[in-house]
């Protein structure tokens, strides 16, 4: 599961978002959603995993990976209305959410997912805690980094053909983020530089 790239993420780390939400109050119908957001190579990813693990222990997990729900290199402020809509709401009124896959090799919707039924609902990514997302999270992290740091991930993880679009992704965050407070609304910022 871990390799050269990807690492496993800190225990206290772990630790310290598990606490948070074996506390918190469901915000999504019965669902505890953490949402893990931050910059692209931050290690939202990975501190997932972690997290999932952890969270197995004490109920049943789903996850939900926002790379999964972006509409293409220009579709990051999309994301979180569509992990809104899709997800979310649904599961706070109780019924089955499923949500559509964007393929990035063919540039469309490619199918879609259903969300097994879980105590726990670990979103990862850049905006899962974003404007209408961000009022189901019952946990809200911001996952930071070194940029120079988190580029090399990124790169390391995706391959060099992920260089061009890095900085037409990053303004987009810087956007998305400044506009919303997301590190500043976070329950708690963990910053994974020393990995």
């Amino acid at each position: 599961m871990w390799d050269e790239v990807t690492r496993p993420p800190r225990e206290e780390h772990v630790r310290a978002v598990v606490s948070l939400a074996l506390a918190a109050r469901p915000r999504c119908g019965e669902v505890v959603v953490v949402a893990l957001d931050g910059p692209s190579g931050a290690g939202k990813t990975t501190l997932a995993s972690g997290v999932e693990l952890a969270l197995a222990r004490k109920g049943p997990v789903s996850v939900v990976h926002m790379d999964h729900l972006y509409p293409g290199w220009d579709g990051l402020a999309q994301a979180p209305g569509l992990l809104t809509t899709e997800v979310l709401e649904p599961l706070a009124s109780g019924r089955p959410a499923a949500y559509r896959i964007w393929s990035w090799v063919r540039e469309e919707w490619a199918g879609t997912r259903e969300v097994p039924p879980c105590r726990f609902l670990v979103v990862e990514g850049c905006g899962s805690s974003v404007g209408p997302a961000g009022s189901y999270a019952a946990v809200s992290v911001f996952v930071d980094a070194d940029v120079a740091l988190r580029m090399r991930r990124g790169i390391e993880r995706d391959g060099e053909a992920y260089r061009p679009q890095w900085q037409r992704w990053a303004d987009q965050e810087t956007a998305l983020f400044t506009a919303d407070a997301t590190r500043e609304r976070a329950d708690l910022v963990l910053d994974t530089s020393s990995l």
